[in-house]
């Protein structure tokens, strides 16, 4: 049965490629978005241009932070589920601009719990982040392990929307599911990552930088792969934990309607290696500045997936070698390099 399904952040690398898979399904999606200028604008129209033709598909200029517009979006309309991907993303950026966090990520994401709350959402869905492990260096990461020391305040804010989103779960019996994203990359990304600035620098002959000296690992995921695993999760809405106990309570789940999934590719790769495949894609070499570490940086992610494969039966298993292929494939085309 076709759903009505909001996704907030829907000129996003992330958001507009999952309404493209909700629309194609039969569901109708209401996308937002503030269209703020954080990376170029015309990235995001572009992204607009894909979905904005579809009987199914309405789009309204709206920030999350603006509490009487998603009000107002709540009471005139009636959404199914709600998939929130409108954040203000980046670690480095929330060193150097802290207040876009605390709108975005915790005034914003009040609105959205506020909204849910108070119209009968029967599931909400929100990013989270691989970021919220912060200190923790036991690999693989797991959703059942305690998050409790953030090495960055975009850390901090994904970690507070999961105890803001499970109070909501307690009080109001509303389900909420919250993702941890890890590392995305692909067609249609985002500017402000690294694979995106490599690719930019790379082809105009400029240094790349190349933190903790190339030694940093990540667990980089495909667009398509998080996407199936959104849709897995928006069609499996969160319920009480009948095991969980209090005395060793689980952070992943709850004796509310409340679920956490990891969702990764869980075939952490070394920056280096990155590098080469991506300089194969490209067909240009390389050339790098090793660098120190920055702050609020982790040296190395790696997902668990064990429970979005038991629960869902899907796990992301798109190669670097395959991803970043198809990435380099459309950064030529849409940017006539």
């Amino acid at each position: 049965m076709s759903k009505n399904i909001l996704i907030t952040g829907a000129a996003g690398f992330i958001g507009s490629a999952l309404a493209l898979r909700l629309l194609d399904r039969g569901d109708r999606v209401y996308g937002i978005d503030n269209m703020n200028d954080y990376y170029e604008v015309s990235l995001k129209q572009a992204r607009l241009a894909r979905t904005e033709g579809h009987e199914n598909f309405s789009f309204e200029k709206l920030d999350i932070a603006d509490r009487a517009g998603m009000e107002d979006l709540f009471k005139r309309e009636k959404f199914d589920a709600v998939m929130n991907l409108a954040a203000q993303a980046g670690v480095r950026y929330s060193i150097e601009n802290p207040n876009a966090y605390v709108d975005a990520n915790l005034v914003g994401f009040g609105n959205i719990l506020e909204g849910c709350r108070h119209s009968g959402v029967k599931h909400l869905v929100y990013a989270s982040s691989s970021s919220v492990y912060g200190s923790n260096s036991k690999l693989p990461y797991s959703e059942h392990d305690a998050v409790n020391h953030p090495v960055s305040l975009y850390a901090a804010t994904k970690k507070a929307n999961e105890l803001m989103a499970h109070s909501y779960a307690n009080l109001y019996d509303l389900p909420v599911t919250g993702l941890r994203f890890f590392t995305v990359y692909g067609p249609w990304g985002r500017p402000d990552m690294a694979f995106f600035k490599f690719t930019r620098m790379m082809l105009a002959g400029e240094e790349i930088p190349v933190f903790n000296h190339g030694k940093m690992i990540r667990d980089f995921t495909y667009i398509d792969d998080i996407v199936e695993g959104v849709i897995r999760v928006i069609d499996r809405p969160a319920t009480p934990n009948p095991q969980w106990s209090s005395d060793a309570p689980d952070p992943a789940s709850s004796f509310a309607p409340y679920k956490v999934y990891n969702i990764g590719n869980s075939e952490p790769v070394e920056l280096l290696h990155y590098i080469k495949v991506l300089e194969d894609s490209v067909g240009v070499k390389a050339r790098m500045n090793m660098m120190p570490m920055q702050d609020g940086d982790v040296k190395a992610t790696q997902a668990d997936v064990s429970d979005l494969v038991n629960d869902t039966g899907f796990k992301p298993s798109t190669t670097v070698e395959q991803g970043v292929q198809a990435f380099a494939d459309w950064y030529r085309e849409y940017y006539k390099v």
